[in-house]
């Protein structure tokens, strides 16, 4: 037990300095690096809570795609930095009350188990024994029986956010030469064919 405790200070302290190194760095790409810093030992968190499938998922998806991913856009990407956060004093009241609500559920959360001690039994999915179940299974039954619709408006949400990442980021710009299929298609040998009769001895 005294070694599990210390694993759990060491990965939950490593994961909070991380994530106040995440907002808190001035460059973006180091920013991106202390997240998949967070990923990793909040990985960590969850093999020991007894959840692996919830740690590889998040080692898996989070580091080895959006993380990587958001860190190659940043990278490639000219993006005036400075110029974002000339309005940073001027979203700060907006900010901070968002921040406030945030902590004010987490607390609420976080103080629930002590305020309604018998809440775990009166939970709607409560969590079955290790030794019925596996972990996966147990998310499974959830996910796809109880909360397959919200699982689709999820997915349905995801794929609209990405559509529209895509329209946003896409910038056409003048003088640059597209295909166009419809054009190659429709082309006739007339068009593409001249025949040029050269007189012997003159050349081309």
């Amino acid at each position: 037990m005294i070694i599990q405790a210390l694993v759990f200070y060491l990965f939950a302290f490593v994961a909070v300095a991380a994530g106040v190194l995440v907002i808190a760095s001035r460059n973006p790409v180091h920013s991106v690096l202390f997240l998949i810093l967070a990923f990793f030992n909040s990985a960590g968190l969850f093999v020991l809570m007894g959840a692996e499938f919830l740690a590889m998922i998040l080692v898996i998806v989070y580091v080895g795609a959006v993380a990587v991913l958001f860190l190659f856009v940043v990278m490639m990407l000219d993006i005036n930095f400075v110029e974002l956060r000339s309005g940073f004093a001027q979203y700060l009241p907006v900010g901070a009350l968002v921040g406030l609500i945030l902590l004010a559920e987490l607390l609420v959360v976080g103080s629930g188990w002590v305020v309604i001690p018998q809440a775990e039994s009166v939970a709607a999915a409560p969590i079955p024994p290790i030794d019925q179940v596996t972990n996966t299974e147990a998310i499974g039954r959830l996910i796809y029986t109880k909360y397959v619709y919200l699982f689709q408006a999820a997915g349905l949400v995801l794929l609209v956010a990405m559509v529209g990442a895509i329209v946003l980021t896409l910038r056409s710009r003048a003088g640059v030469r597209k295909q166009r299929i419809g054009d190659q298609v429709a082309r006739r040998p007339d068009d593409a064919i001249e025949v040029v009769k050269v007189t012997t001895g003159s050349g081309i």
